[in-house]
């Protein structure tokens, strides 16, 4: 082997081929679930994702969205392609470094190496790799449009140009890799901040190439004078050189009376000035190091000045324009993150912390009449000392959230936590539950893709799993031995190389527990967040590679063979092979469609022209990509009702966009600008007892902004509330019938006045005391937008408003059309419109991949798939109501086919299937499918049962399930199987007194 380095370069560029080709055969061929259809529509046109905004990513998908020639529906493969790409990259990288660092691992000096050590290097490099290629959560960004890939990518160029630093001996040949390190770093802060933990590990390489006798203290200098870097990097080059622009905008523009846009430009002039002013001092002086220094600042500057494409892009004001970021004032807010809030790091409040009051903090501007206004202050909330602690870790401001703090910690609702419960909550939830169980995920085994489902070890035993756990693609049982192999080359390292070890350690923990213990997060989150901690998972890569190297120097000292070092690759190669097959079909993204095609069916079930409002991530984002990039029905106003409480997102609404007209209103920017009506409170006035407010008079007091109908805060500030309980609205009923929109099938249930009553809990009162800005804004909208455009909702956003509108809801597919025609049955969502109903799922809907036993239907694919099932049971239920039976078996049977039990398991919905074959007469079919679905709910029951876990939503809601089916058993005569069902949930009730009385 005389050639080493030849070989060694030819190695990793088969792993990187290797790596390559498994992420193109896997990956996904359209814009999946989360946040990649909307980075692929904002890639596809250069426009703006939500904050800090991701840049580099933007440009690099804009290249690869180049490949598609112009056909749109292969834009979402080739930005996937992109991040396919970059992960080839990163296992490439990550060979190269596991053999840089390897090298001091073999027992031999520089250069010195005998063949089998050689070999040893190579088989160390390409089982670390290969091992990461595979890794659960590597692979599942490695194949979609999103940013985690390309930021693994710049975090891998970094370290590997670390390592590469240290080998150089020429000082100013090695300062050349530390410039090229900064801009890289300056770079990926247009893709994710990741990249900057690198800077602890490089702190030590330096440290220890620069220092021949190393010491304790000098090491621990050396890592807080690279944590120290990573503040100033994070906290005052990214978001504080634009703030100290916006102060010197304020004071160019409205002191000085200078041009928009002055202050900014004096500070780019200074900085510029100031860098090459130092660097030519510097360079007189012969300070190499404060030379190169500046110049690597300055190369952080160049590459976070991809930034700017934010801010261009924002001022041509494109569909997808998230915060309005088109000014220095907003930009600011932009990369602060300010909409998303924050939570206390070292020291702060609990969750249930009493206020003590609240400050008038900085103000919020906006550019008018040639200067920037005030448009509000932000909050700054004094909180009960008694209740503030070091490292807060229970704390979040989401409402939902202190009942689960409480569950998780054996608090009583206003006890104040203990500092012993708080780090109780850090250990056990966010470091055991939040890290570590990911962590295991990737090198010991995962017990399925169900949110919050454990990790499982060899020893797991399959006894008493259900079929539908057994049969979960995402059940993968590595048995320990990539997690066995990373710690024999843990403690490998350890050993011989701990200089070297410091620094990889260093990296793990900042990539992982520190990464913990920084982002403080909540009890809940809406879905598993291990691709944040990818970059420990990275690392402890290395190791399983330097097991290679340890287990091969042990076989060696018994016998200098070759067939020892090929024993040592082959029990390496253990780990990387059995991760590719329990993999695979997890992360097999071939053949699925539903993230785009239920996308799809929202705007299929919306007329023309209409207007539809969405809840969350994944009602959102795939529409956006469909309209942006696909550019189907672009007609069709998507409006996010989260995003409907802010100015600028209303601003937006009231322009045109795409083949969608502006939004009529009848308040202006004055009535909702920031600061202004953000929370109307519902105060029943003296002067309107036992009256209800009549709607469009209201909008008009609001309008008018009249003192007499504010409340006076604690604070001195006047708040606009609301007079009544109910709001009304008159309706023309003849012009609405001659307009045609309401169904012949329902025109008799027209209604000459609408009813918004706040919603009520089952005692009486309100569940929220305040209208939002959105939903004043959705009620100005319904009012003055005349019935002349559809609007429409879908499920997560109408049972988000705080006002009732079920009564006048009607259903067309997936989604619900608002409609001046009140419900004869009450105030359920039940009314329908079966024939447009029928039409748009048999005609205009799509259901690809769904009928696929093999497709990678997993957790968010299968909670769409109820949705949908629910949706053709909707429509059988319509058509059994009317009395049209052969339509409702139609529809059901169409239903199982399109998605049947193989592909995707018995849910919730399902019920309703067995409910509409009793009722078309179906006996057989509905009796076999309830005792199916018995069968699969009772054992998904026992296994929780073994598990303990009486917490989890499907507990209770597949107890009632199986309450449900007896009862319709029953009803229907079968007598036997309902017993059956009833033994069955007889059995659950007992073993639950004995397992868990105390629960």
């Amino acid at each position: 082997m005389t050639d080493f380095k030849k070989i060694n370069d030819l190695t990793g560029w088969a792993v990187f081929l290797v790596s390559l080709v498994v992420y193109i055969f896997t990956i996904e061929e359209t814009a999946s679930f989360w946040d990649s259809g909307e980075f692929i529509a904002i890639a596809y046109k250069l426009e703006v994702s939500h904050p800090p905004g991701a840049p580099l990513f933007m440009l690099i998908g804009r290249l690869f969205s180049f490949l598609s020639f112009g056909d749109v529906t292969q834009v979402a493969y080739w930005i996937n392609m992109s991040s396919a790409v970059a992960s080839a990259f990163t296992i490439l990288f990550l060979y190269w470094s596991i053999v840089m660092l390897g090298r001091k691992l073999i027992d031999a000096k520089e250069g010195e190496a005998n063949n089998f050590q050689k070999l040893l290097l190579l088989g160390a490099g390409a089982v670390g790799a290969l091992a990461f290629t595979f890794t659960d959560s590597f692979w599942f960004s490695a194949v979609e449009g999103e940013v985690y890939a390309l930021s693994s990518f710049f975090t891998a160029v970094v370290f590997w140009a670390i390592l590469k630093w240290e080998l150089v001996g020429d000082e100013s040949r090695a300062n050349k890799w530390l410039v090229f390190i900064a801009y890289m770093l300056g770079l990926s802060t247009g893709i994710h901040l990741l990249g900057l933990v690198t800077l602890p590990a490089l702190g030590l390489i330096y440290y220890f190439k620069k220092y021949q006798n190393p010491t304790w203290k000098g090491g621990i200098l050396a890592v807080i004078a690279s944590l120290v870097l990573i503040v100033v990097i994070n906290s005052f080059i990214i978001p504080g050189l634009p703030t100290l622009a916006g102060a010197f905008e304020i004071t160019f523009v409205n002191t000085f009376g200078l041009p928009f846009g002055s202050g900014a430009l004096f500070l780019t002039i200074l900085v510029i000035a100031a860098i090459i002013l130092g660097l030519r001092y510097t360079a007189k002086k012969d300070f190499v190091n404060a030379n190169t220094l500046i110049l690597s600042m300055a190369f952080i500057l160049i590459g976070y000045a991809c930034y700017a494409v934010i801010l261009i892009r924002s001022r041509a004001d494109p569909p997808i324009d998230q915060n309005n970021p088109e000014d220095v004032m907003t930009f600011i807010s932009y990369l602060k993150r300010e909409q998303y809030g924050s939570r206390p790091l070292l020291k702060g409040q609990y969750f249930n912390a009493p206020q003590a009051g609240t400050r008038r903090g900085a103000p919020v501007y906006y550019k008018a009449d040639g200067s920037y206004k005030i448009k509000d202050y932000k909050t700054i909330v004094d909180w009960d000392p008694e209740y503030t602690t070091f490292l807060p870790r229970m704390w979040s401001s989401n409402p939902g959230h202190p009942q689960t703090y409480m569950a998780k910690t054996g608090l009583r609702p206003g006890e104040k936590p203990s500092f012993i419960q708080n780090l109780s909550f850090m250990f056990n939830h966010q470091i055991g539950h939040m890290y570590l169980r990911y962590f295991m995920f990737n090198f010991a085994g995962r017990e399925s893709d169900i949110q919050d489902a454990d990790w499982i070890g060899p020893f797991e035993s399959n006894e008493g799993v259900p079929k539908t756990i057994l049969e979960n693609k995402g059940r993968n049982q590595y048995f320990m031995i990539p997690l066995i192999l990373g710690l024999i080359g843990f403690f490998f390292q350890f050993n011989k190389d701990p200089k070297r070890f410091a620094a990889t350690l260093m990296f793990f923990i900042l990539t992982g527990l520190a990464l913990v213990i920084y982002l403080n997060s909540p009890p809940i989150e809406p879905r598993e967040r291990d691709y944040i901690y990818v970059g420990s998972y990275y690392v402890f890569a290395f190791w399983i590679g330097f097991s290679v190297i340890a287990i091969g120097n042990s076989l060696l000292r018994k016998k200098a063979a070759k067939s020892m070092v090929i024993a040592s690759i082959a029990i390496g190669m253990l780990a990387p092979v059995i991760l590719a097959k329990e993999n695979w079909d997890d992360h097999d993204r071939s053949g699925r469609y539903l993230s785009i095609d239920s996308a799809r069916n929202f705007l299929a079930s919306c007329a023309p022209n209409a207007i539809l409002f969405t809840g969350g991530d994944n009602d959102t984002f795939p529409l956006w990509y469909l309209q942006e990039v696909e550019g189907y029905r672009t007609d069709v106003r998507v409006v996010v009702m989260s995003y409907y409480e802010t100015d600028w997102y209303i601003d937006q609404t009231a322009t045109k966009m795409n083949d969608s007209e502006a939004f009529p209103y009848s308040l202006t920017i004055d009535n909702y600008r920031e600061g202004t009506n953000d929370l109307l409170f519902i105060n029943e006035m003296a002067q309107f007892a036992g009256q209800i407010a009549d709607l469009d008079d209201y909008l008009d007091i609001v309008k008018r902004d009249v003192d007499g109908f504010k409340l006076t805060m604690q604070s001195g500030d006047k708040l606009m509330s609301v007079p009544t309980e109910v709001l009304k609205l008159d309706i023309d009923t003849t012009a609405v019938l001659q307009d045609g929109i309401i169904p012949d099938k329902l025109k008799e249930y027209v209604t000459p006045t609408m009813f918004f009553a706040f919603k009520k809990d089952q005692n009486g009162e309100l569940q929220s005391r305040v209208l939002t800005k959105g939903q004043m804004m959705l009620l100005d909208l319904i009012v003055h937008n005349n019935w002349e455009r559809p609007i429409y909702f879908n499920y997560t956003s109408v049972t988000s408003l705080n006002f009732n509108l079920d009564p006048y809801l009607v259903q067309e597919g997936m989604a619900y059309r608002l409609l001046p025609i009140m419900n004869p049955n009450g105030g359920g969502r039940d009314m329908i419109n079966t024939d447009l109903m029928y039409k748009n799922i048999t005609e205009e809907m799509q259901f690809r991949g769904l009928d696929n036993p093999k497709a990678n239907l997993n957790e968010d694919y299968r909670g769409f798939i109820q949705n949908h099932r629910s949706m053709f049971t909707a429509l059988a239920d319509g058509f059994i109501s009317e009395g049209d039976t052969a339509k409702a078996k139609e529809i059901l049977d169409m239903g199982m086919e399109k998605m049947p039990v193989e592909a995707s398991p018995f849910d919730l919905s399902s019920l309703g299937f067995v409910q509409g074959y009793f009722d078309i007469g179906e006996t057989d079919i509905a009796t076999e499918m309830a005792l199916d679905m018995s069968e699969q709910f009772n054992s998904e029951l026992s296994y929780l049962q073994d598990k303990l876990r009486y917490g989890k939503r499907d507990w209770r809601s597949k107890t009632q399930a199986l309450r449900y089916i007896e009862t319709l058993l029953r009803a229907n005569g079968k007598t036997e199987e309902a017993e059956k069902v009833r033994a069955m949930l007889e059995a659950q009730n007992v073993r639950f007194e004995i397992n868990y009385r105390d629960f």
